[in-house]
């Protein structure tokens, strides 16, 4: 990630911000409709898990400028998860349901660069994740 990719991630999600609920939503009726298959994983109220998941981005996307102090959080996530079930090709179809919501989100604002720095981002976090459930998995 670069100081550019920083700056666009974090501004566009502050746009974000004020529509969480709907873009909880949104995310969750995208994946469920592209990975039914994942549906499963996910107990209890669909609200509070967005509110869940909008609280973990939101804390992630502003522990950007310390990765040094969020990748050891990222890491115990990606342990957690492992725990449900969440297998390697699930952050994909994690990440096709956030990009894809964070475009319908922000519209026009989610231009190819804001896009190409989300991506950079995610697959940043998502690795630190898959790296942290592997090697629980193998001790």
């Amino acid at each position: 990630m670069t100081p550019q990719d920083l700056y666009l991630v974090q501004s566009s999600w502050e746009k974000v911000r004020p529509i969480s609920a709907q873009a909880a939503e949104l995310f969750y009726a995208r994946l469920f409709s592209t990975a039914p298959e994942l549906k499963g994983l996910f107990k209890g109220d669909m609200r509070e898990q967005g509110q869940r998941l909008m609280d973990m981005i939101d804390t992630a996307v502003n522990g950007l400028e310390t990765w040094d102090q969020l990748v050891p959080a990222v890491q115990e996530l990606g342990k957690r998860h492992a725990g449900y079930g969440v297998k390697d090709a699930d952050y994909d179809a994690v990440a096709a349901a956030l990009l894809w919501t964070l475009d319908t989100g922000l519209g026009d604002a989610f231009t190819d660069e804001v896009e190409r720095a989300w991506i950079r981002t995610y697959t940043a976090l998502a690795d630190a994740m898959k790296s942290a459930a592997a090697e629980g998995a193998a001790a």
